[in-house]
């Protein structure tokens, strides 16, 4: 499997105890979704296990459906181990050590579990999924007046889901279809569309929504510092 070198998996009865080292979550946020959020950075205080590799573990372990759904309900600190069931249900729960929820999916449809299509999806997504900052949020944050703290970004992974027409795949690429932030005091709520393409041709669709806290009035100066941090940081780290 292409996430081998991302996480450790136990087979126990009826479910799979999945590991997930501090180091292991920043080189796949890093090396695969190009990810340099700070709540994956290894020494953290606040680190978390990458949304994404959640995602790409759960499609790979379960098989990809037709339709899915996938919402987090809490994130996985350093050297959190993760329980995910060995299910055919429609619904299903990965809970961490403490039986705390931390992501729940929902599927309908027919299902695969081709490991080049489902790759290659999760791939896809993922290199999609983490050029949100500063590509798209940074325009719609604009574009609202907002912004979120400079001294302590908060961009926190609420939700995603796609729907394919079929699943006679084999290279899926992700364009961007739509995008938009909705505000409530200091919190917002970002939704990314985006289509699934197969040699041109739509053959999906689907969504991500994110949560931004502790909003303020946008300032370009600071804006401009953050993604000069961001960016030195991705520089850093190639080189």
């Amino acid at each position: 499997m292409h996430l081998d070198s991302f996480h450790t998996c136990k087979q126990a009865e009826n479910h799979k105890i999945i590991r997930i080292t501090p180091e292991q979550g920043s080189a796949f946020a890093k090396e695969v979704s190009d990810d340099f959020n700070p709540l994956h950075n290894p020494d953290s205080k606040r680190f978390c296990v990458p949304g994404d590799l959640l995602f790409a573990l759960t499609l790979a372990y379960q098989g990809l459906s037709q339709k899915m759904s996938f919402h987090y309900t809490g994130m996985i600190g350093k050297n959190m181990a993760v329980t995910l069931p060995d299910t055919d249900a429609s619904q299903f729960t990965i809970v961490d050590e403490n039986d705390k929820a931390c992501l729940t999916a929902k599927r309908q449809g027919k299902n695969t579990h081709n490991l080049t299509f489902i790759e290659a999806f999760s791939s896809a997504y993922v290199a999609f999924s983490g050029h949100c900052f500063p590509h798209i949020l940074v325009p719609l944050m604009k574009e609202h007046n907002v912004m979120i703290n400079p001294d302590r970004p908060m961009v926190i992974y609420e939700s995603m889901a796609f729907e394919f027409e079929h699943l006679n795949i084999n290279a899926p690429t992700l364009k961007l279809s739509g995008s938009q932030l909705e505000v409530k005091g200091k919190r917002g709520l970002v939704r990314i569309e985006f289509k699934v393409l197969e040699n041109g041709t739509q053959v999906g669709s689907g969504f991500k929504t994110m949560v931004l806290s502790g909003l303020r009035e946008y300032d370009q100066v600071r804006i401009d510092d953050i993604i000069q941090r961001y960016e030195t940081t991705k520089k850093d780290y190639k080189n």
